[in-house]
């Protein structure tokens, strides 16, 4: 139960702060926040996420691109131009790379805004601390492990960022419905989205860029990381940009 509720625990915090750090703050910007607090975010994105640390630097530039060049060639991702969700994600990966060691030849208005703790992006992509992480979750495993089967949750703590990733980039648009037209292939995957915190919403998300809210266009749509930044908005954590319901680009 222990090794279960760790991995639990890795996994929605992981995707909790992909989605609200990283997607709709770095990425879209639907709210605002102090630089101290984004400070704090970027420390609880790196321990949450561990091992598979993602740049919300990288990532946030690497979005507006997804959403601008959706399902072109442009794209950094587009199942429609991968032989399979392997070589999705290494085209992913080296395009993240290019943009975190700035090789990249990405157009500066798709840079504006996004964070940036020079410190934190570089300590974060260390190898030596990528590989502490995975030695923490191996001893944790080694400690509580009840069950060798167990060890076969390993990788996804090794890989949970990219993983989180590669579910929505491949599987949101090859697989579900559609709540709205779009010019791409984004779909819904889940009618409930009990497993990726309101990511799995694609098609909504495709359609109202802006939107802080990637549910509520039918009854079974629920986010639930909406009700989170609807109270960091009370508790003046965040700022929400309201009527941002258009596309980033």
């Amino acid at each position: 139960m222990i090794i279960l509720a760790f991995f639990l625990a890795h996994w929605y915090l992981s995707v909790l702060m992909q989605t609200l750090f990283l997607h709709r703050y770095a990425a879209h910007q639907m709210f605002t926040m102090s630089k101290g607090w984004e400070k704090f975010f970027y420390v609880v994105t790196f321990i949450s996420q561990g091992s598979s640390f993602l740049s919300p630097r990288a990532y946030g530039i690497m979005h507006r691109l997804h959403h601008a060049y959706a399902d072109t060639e442009e794209d950094p991702h587009s199942p429609k131009y991968s032989k399979s969700m392997m070589d999705m994600m290494w085209k992913t990966r080296q395009f993240y790379n290019d943009i975190l060691n700035n090789r990249d030849t990405v157009p500066a208005k798709f840079k504006k805004g996004v964070p940036n703790w020079p410190w934190m992006e570089w300590f974060g992509d260390r190898w030596p601390v990528r590989v502490a992480w995975g030695t923490f979750y191996v001893l944790f495993y080694i400690q509580f492990a009840t069950s060798p089967w167990l060890f076969l949750l390993l990788p996804f703590h090794f890989f949970m960022g990219p993983v989180h990733g590669a579910i929505i980039n491949w599987c949101a648009h090859r697989y579900g419905y559609i709540n709205f037209k779009v010019d791409d292939t984004a779909k819904n995957l889940l009618p409930f989205d009990f497993l990726m915190m309101g990511e799995s919403y694609h098609n909504n998300h495709h359609r109202y860029g802006g939107r802080a809210n990637f549910g509520g266009f039918r009854w079974h749509e629920f986010d639930p990381a909406y009700p989170l930044i609807l109270l960091m908005n009370k508790l003046g954590i965040v700022k929400l940009r309201r009527g941002r319901d258009e596309a980033y680009m």
